[in-house]
């Protein structure tokens, strides 16, 4: 319950009444998004609004809605940029592994990865829902849609909120929220992102992330080749460059990618999904140094995504993996 407060209230305890809502903020800001980065500054703003406006909400409604009502309006003044973001395979055909394109794009161009801690919780039905709906692949379907049509879409397909809800949310009327939500799920439906599903992490897949560790570890070309579905891409942001299909990610790994040849992985979890740390031989010889956050899908036993980020200064203390690592593989 939301204690009603005047101008004396200690903020202190204000603060603490708003905190709990972060991680979910954090989740519908990514959605909206599509940067781990700008969601977190949406957050701040969010309850930063929240903490200086608190005297004045007085509980006339739930805490919840009114929250959600700022970080949806923070997000829609954030969001209408002449750049939605995307990934490499939503702007470009794909590129050849034997002459790559490897022109880069400014970061506000991409979609990025967020660490799953920041932004799942809950019960396990809740985290399977929030899991799904964090993916990459969806996130950057949700980047296609006007930014009033993706914010119906998130609270009434991913939150579940009633379109009564969602309509007093945005002012609006309940007939503009159901046009909008079927609009935007046209939309998806269009871009082929139905029915795309993430399968949890089971038996099965540990073995599975045990062969693809010891194989791109050992940079076994062949090993890593078993793994892959016939229909899978590599992407690595900022570069423009992706490629489909098994034999240019074999031509990419025996030239331009042979460069991570002798790399570590460190798994971390990221968008519901298999991912790691890739550390590369550091050039002075001593240890590894950072070299990206690899997120994988993985689909019907086979590996059909490989998302590359490059971001390593951002990406690494996000998710707060090391800055270095020895010879022998341990935190330097």
């Amino acid at each position: 319950m939301v204690k009603n407060v005047s101008t004396t209230t200690d903020r202190d305890a204000v603060a603490e009444q708003l905190e709990p809502f972060r991680r979910e903020l954090t989740a519908y800001c990514y959605r909206m998004l599509g940067s781990a980065f700008e969601a977190e500054d949406a957050v701040q703003e969010t309850l930063l609004r929240a903490w200086s406006k608190f005297d004045g909400f007085q509980g006339r409604s739930q805490l919840r809605t009114w929250l959600y009502r700022i970080a949806t309006n923070v997000c829609l003044d954030m969001g209408p940029a002449a750049q939605r973001r995307a990934r490499p395979m939503d702007l470009f055909s794909p590129g050849s592994a034997t002459a790559p394109n490897m022109a880069q794009l400014e970061e506000n161009v991409w979609v990025g990865p967020i660490p799953d801690e920041r932004v799942l919780s809950g019960d396990p039905a809740e985290v399977a829902v929030g899991r799904e709906s964090i993916r990459l692949a969806f996130v950057a379907a949700l980047q296609q849609l006007a930014p009033r049509q993706r914010a119906v879409l998130i609270l009434r397909e991913v939150l579940a909120w009633s379109a009564a809800e969602t309509a007093e949310l945005l002012d609006s009327s309940v007939a503009s929220v159901n046009s909008a939500l079927q609009r935007a799920r046209a939309t998806l439906a269009d871009g082929g992102t139905a029915g795309d599903t993430a399968k949890p992490l089971d038996e099965e897949q540990r073995e599975f992330l045990a062969k693809y560790v010891k194989a791109f570890e050992a940079f076994d070309i062949d090993g890593l080749t078993e793994l892959l579905r016939a229909d899978v891409t590599l992407n690595m942001p900022p570069y423009q460059l992706w490629l489909q299909g098994i034999e240019e990610l074999r031509t990419w790994w025996a030239g331009p990618g042979s460069g991570c040849r002798g790399s570590r992985l460190l798994p971390v979890e990221a968008n519901g999904t298999p991912a790691f740390a890739q550390y590369r031989p550091a050039e002075d010889g001593d240890g590894f140094t950072p070299w990206a956050i690899i997120v994988l899908e993985i689909r019907d036993g086979g590996l059909a995504g490989i998302g590359s980020y490059l971001d390593t200064d951002r990406l690494f203390p996000l998710f707060g993996v090391p800055a270095r690592l020895r010879a022998d593989g341990s935190p330097a």
